[in-house]
């Protein structure tokens, strides 16, 4: 997907692009639209510095307990090995 933005619209943010993808990647993970790995691709970032970003911004991590019970199943099945 292209997106095109017209500098008048922008006129007056010093809006870099990837600041906007930052914020765009942001907002899409604040409204739980993508994954933390997902944004941080979309922000070209790595998935620590993305953690970083948002923290910063004082946004917390979405982890739920479905995401608590995934990771317990597979602490098990890696101490069964």
């Amino acid at each position: 997907m292209v997106i095109e933005i017209q500098d008048e619209t922008l006129r007056g943010l010093k809006l870099t692009e990837p600041q906007a993808l930052l914020d765009l990647a942001v907002g899409l993970f604040t409204e739980r639209q993508i994954t933390l790995g997902r944004a941080a691709e979309i922000a070209r970032l790595t998935q620590l510095d993305f953690q970083r970003e948002i923290g910063r911004r004082g946004i917390p991590i979405h982890y739920d307990i479905e995401d608590l019970q995934s990771d317990l199943r597979t602490l098990a099945a890696l101490n069964d090995k």
